[in-house]
């Protein structure tokens, strides 16, 4: 393991010399090793196009939905090789929220909420539904602002509501990981601030591994960092350790804005 890499005992992800690429001249992640800590919120930084949302991508199988991504390597959850998980069952496991606010249109609040089960084909009963929509609401503080609008539909909510309501809808499934790519970039400071405080939170019960390209919200919510570059994963390890005192020149030089 790298000096720049720390070492996870009993990581609830484990990645091993992950590669994927778009066309084989080029890898868009290049050999990524590194375990995922359990219960912590973990971001991923750098510049764009450094491969942060690949990774997370990967991590989720998104990728098999295009023939053209080629990906190698392993990564386990809990000890359990990925590939050998249902993309169904795994997606239960590993939810995902996207960069900007997507409630499906045609579905209420509630409907999202419960919108991959309905996906997926579970059936449920009337009091279960009840109790999954109210719980996952709760967790995402916003059970009080719309438990009387449940039959409305999402588009309804403001921008920073929508997106709590996304990450209700990937909770819903009781993962073991949250996935969030750059969930705070599309809206204003105050409905960051929210999901936020939401995301410190979470973390009681939830693994979150965050892609943002805003230090400052590394800093503030993070308790592990990677800084990633041309691909690869430059160095992991404590947020604290990594703002205060980086370990290869390249960290240090992008959070200090020599580079974006």
């Amino acid at each position: 393991m790298s000096r720049n890499i720390i070492k996870v005992d009993d990581p609830v992800l484990e990645i091993k010399n992950l590669f994927v690429s778009y066309n084989k001249d080029k890898y868009a992640v290049t050999d990524v090793s590194a375990g995922i800590v359990r219960n912590k919120v973990t971001a991923i930084m750098g510049p764009s196009g450094c491969g942060k949302s690949t990774m997370l991508r990967a991590i989720n199988r998104i990728h098999d939905l295009y023939p053209n991504i080629e990906t190698k390597g392993e990564i386990f959850l809990n000890g359990q090789n990925t590939s050998d998980i249902s993309t169904i069952m795994l997606r239960r496991k590993i939810g995902m929220v996207f960069q900007r606010p997507n409630p499906f249109p045609t579905m209420s609040i509630q409907e999202n909420v419960l919108a991959g089960y309905h996906l997926n084909g579970i059936r449920l009963k009337k009091d279960e539904k009840e109790e999954i929509v109210e719980k996952s609401l709760k967790d995402v503080a916003l059970w009080n602002e719309v438990k009387d609008s449940l039959k409305k539909k999402g588009s309804f909510l403001s921008g920073g509501q929508q997106q709590r309501l996304c990450i209700a809808r990937a909770l819903a499934f009781k993962p073991d990981v949250v996935l969030l790519d750059e969930p705070t970039s599309a809206l204003d400071p105050v409905a960051t601030k929210k999901v936020e405080e939401l995301l410190m939170e979470l973390r009681e019960k939830y693994t979150i591994l965050l892609v943002t390209h805003n230090m400052s919200q590394a800093s503030r919510i993070s308790d592990y960092s990677m800084f990633m570059y041309l691909g690869e994963l430059v160095e992991y390890g404590k947020t604290k350790n990594m703002f205060i005192n980086p370990v290869d020149t390249r960290t240090e030089e992008y959070l200090t804005g020599k580079f974006s």
